[in-house]
């Protein structure tokens, strides 16, 4: 299967998150309201901003499925980091303004006993977002899509502030009402920490930032070709989901030139074999030689 058939199979789990946020969000901001819960309040907030970000994210998918063009030589893959980046600025300005709003309340002292309806319906939500965590999760690994695995784990943050949430309600009942306004800001917090998270990653694979221990991993497949003699370097970027390998060998200097074609060939196979990597550029040079 290629790239974009990944592509378009990873829109299939944007669009169940989408779906799942709409219904979750309106279905919580209504029951908080007529509940009086603050915590309920924020977590209906935070779906909202996670249909935002699932929206980028679909967005950035079909945006990556257009081929190569005349000033995309390299297609068009990054569209889902920079989808992704413009959701972390939309959550982070969320986050912060329940984090405000939830302070005053705790400040003021604006702490009501919220309805029971909102903490079993916060308890519905954890486990319909723990369920979408599963199907985003598996089919992130089946197209090997890593702004889905993180979409999966926006999910299953998702799932863990609903319980958060649930617990300071069910605190409100026994009389704690201060538990509710602050189960609210902890959500707040979440809600800016899931932005900064997505803010850092995709920050980093737009800077060209690859992850050393997997350069060092590709430096050891490349190793066991057996007429690689010696490994010089290697270079990595994320283009989109697509890794971007360049590696400079010494083979024996006295090999033909279709010889050393055949070795960067087989390098390349072995690539995509053991770290899907589809696109490689391998530099030969003879043993010995400068680099």
């Amino acid at each position: 299967m290629s790239e974009y058939e990944n592509l378009k199979m990873g829109e299939k789990g944007a669009w169940v998150s989408i779906v799942a946020y709409l219904v979750l969000a309106a279905t919580k901001l209504v029951i908080a309201y007529f509940g009086q819960s603050e915590a309920l309040r924020a977590d209906g907030l935070n779906n909202t901003t996670d249909v935002i970000a699932s929206v980028a994210v679909l967005v950035g998918l079909k945006i990556s499925r257009k081929p190569p063009d005349e000033d995309h030589h390299y297609g068009h893959f990054r569209a889902e980091t920079i989808a992704s980046l413009i959701a972390a600025f939309i959550m982070m300005t969320v986050g912060i303004e329940v984090i405000i709003g939830t302070i005053q309340d705790i400040i003021n002292q604006r702490a009501n006993e919220p309805s029971l309806l909102t903490a079993w319906t916060a308890i519905t939500a954890a486990i319909i977002m723990f369920a979408v965590y599963r199907y985003n999760l598996k089919l992130s690994k089946k197209v090997n899509s890593n702004a889905l695995y993180a979409a999966a784990q926006d999910n299953r943050s998702d799932a863990l502030v609903s319980i958060g949430a649930a617990i300071g309600i069910f605190g409100a009942q026994f009389g704690v009402f201060w538990l509710d306004p602050l189960a609210g800001l902890i959500v707040g917090l979440i809600i800016c920490k899931t932005a900064w998270d997505i803010f850092k990653d995709a920050t980093h694979s737009l800077t060209d930032g690859f992850d050393e221990e997997e350069i060092e991993s590709i430096r050891e497949t490349i190793s066991t070709h057996s007429d690689v003699w010696a490994v010089i370097d290697v270079k990595g970027r994320l283009q989109g989901n697509q890794t971007l390998v360049e590696a400079t060998i010494h083979v024996n200097p006295d090999i033909t030139i279709q010889q050393g074609h055949d070795i960067t060939d087989e390098v390349e196979e072995l690539l995509e074999q053991e770290h899907g990597i589809r696109y490689a550029h391998i530099h030969i040079e003879p043993y010995g030689s400068e680099r």
